[in-house]
């Protein structure tokens, strides 16, 4: 419930005492504890440990995360990266898939967890959704600056292309990138509870419009994208084969209305500055999107050159370590590849792979279809972002994942004890 407004919370209680960098990892120090805890779990329960270790999914995780440490040591041994930019390239790329193997873990032990979740999720969000609209319309652009936000921390507001008159919201959030793609996640839950409970439907349709205005205000086009992905899955899943090919009619009719907009307005400083996010008026030389075209082909270029990669910590946020040296191909996919090579980027393939077959075994139930639909668009805003290397939205996805895949677990332990039970019975 803390992760969406960690990021405000660290700031401005380092405004008063200081220690920045350290306050941001109160969340890698429970991490720390909670491992410890499911460690014990496994050591103390055979019957889990051998169901865990017999799964082909955290033993690909811990390929994984033994690659990356390798392939960063040895970076770091021939003077390719920093120990600072090391240390942080490690934490992004391993701490979501230790939160998830933990929650993964402690789910099968905890039936609170499985009950409680929904308000671990959509009360933190009604309260993000509301404080960045009240950005938007009521507060100063500039209201994060009176507690802490600064070039040291996390600048105080975001703009399209450096242009005051077009602000962009970010709420609780470090960005407004990672605030839309928080949104991808919390919008698809909304809906899937939206068709699922009718008499919930006014309320969660107020939250869900007021979460799609967040989420236009945040001006994230790769967000945007993500949750237009995410709306035709789930319309794909709920639908039938002939209502399906009815939904692809619509789409099709949307989009070439989008088009004719976007020719009819294509010559609108407005229009150029929300959707393209650049204009005939900018002053600036390179607009954002001929830096994400440049960041994009100078990684896959890397990736070709460098099947190996170069180490943990040469790509991604964490290269900006690097002095100088500072990689960042806007695709967290290529990212991977940068960092351990393609060998790394096939493990970490197939480990998304493994979790949405789980997912999908077991979409009947709410929580594991909400992962499954956000997945989806989550996934296209990590072609375009390094949104799995944003705290608040890993820790939340795949700690949820972790819940949801727990139960199968769980209901196996319970059947072979049946068994057991019922063999002793003379």
């Amino acid at each position: 419930m803390l992760l969406p407004f960690h990021a405000f919370l660290t700031v401005w209680l380092s405004s008063s005492i200081d220690h920045y960098t350290l306050l941001r990892l109160w969340k890698e120090f429970l991490l720390l504890v909670i491992s410890i805890g499911a460690s014990y779990l496994l050591v103390t329960d055979k019957s889990l440990r051998q169901r865990i270790f017999a799964s082909r999914l955290p033993q690909l995780i811990a390929l994984y995360l033994l690659l990356s440490l390798l392939w960063g040591v040895v970076a770091y041994s021939v003077d390719k990266v920093t120990l600072k930019a090391l240390g942080y390239g490690l934490l992004v790329n391993s701490r979501f898939l230790i939160f998830f193997l933990s929650l993964w873990i402690i789910a099968t032990k905890s039936q609170w967890l499985k009950k409680a979740w929904p308000k671990l999720l959509f009360m933190p969000a009604a309260v993000v959704i509301f404080i960045g609209l009240l950005q938007k319309l009521v507060l100063p652009y500039d209201v994060l600056k009176h507690f802490g936000y600064s070039p040291e921390t996390i600048f105080p507001y975001q703009t399209i292309n450096r242009d005051i008159n077009y602000t962009r919201i970010m709420s609780t959030l470090r960005g407004a990138n990672p605030l839309g793609a928080y949104l991808v996640l919390i919008l698809s839950g909304l809906a899937v509870y939206f068709i699922k409970f009718i008499k919930s439907r006014r309320l969660l349709g107020i939250l869900g419009f007021i979460g799609l205005a967040a989420l236009f205000f945040s001006y994230s086009r790769s967000a945007w994208i993500g949750m237009a992905f995410s709306a035709l899955f789930l319309a794909w899943i709920y639908l039938g084969a002939r209502a399906r090919k009815f939904v692809l009619v619509i789409m099709s009719g949307i989009l070439a209305v989008g088009l004719i907009t976007a020719v009819t307005f294509w010559n609108n400083p407005t229009f150029q500055n929300y959707v393209f996010h650049t204009s005939d008026r900018s002053t600036i030389n390179d607009s954002s999107n001929e830096e994400h075209l440049s960041a994009f082909r100078e990684g896959i270029k890397d990736m070709v050159s460098e099947p190996l990669g170069k180490g943990v910590g040469t790509a991604g946020p964490a290269s900006i370590y690097n002095d100088g040296n500072a990689r960042l191909p806007e695709n967290y996919f290529i990212q991977i590849a940068q960092e351990i090579g393609w060998v790394g980027l096939a493990a970490f393939l197939v480990i998304n792979f493994l979790v949405v077959r789980e997912l999908w075994f077991r979409r009947s139930g709410n929580l594991a279809r909400i992962l499954l639909v956000s997945f989806v668009g989550i996934t296209a805003v990590n072609l375009v972002s390094h949104a799995w290397t944003d705290d608040t939205l890993a820790y939340i996805w795949w700690g949820l994942t972790g819940i949801a895949l727990a139960p199968a677990i769980l209901t196996d332990r319970k059947h072979k004890q049946h068994a057991k039970n019922h063999k002793k019975k003379p």
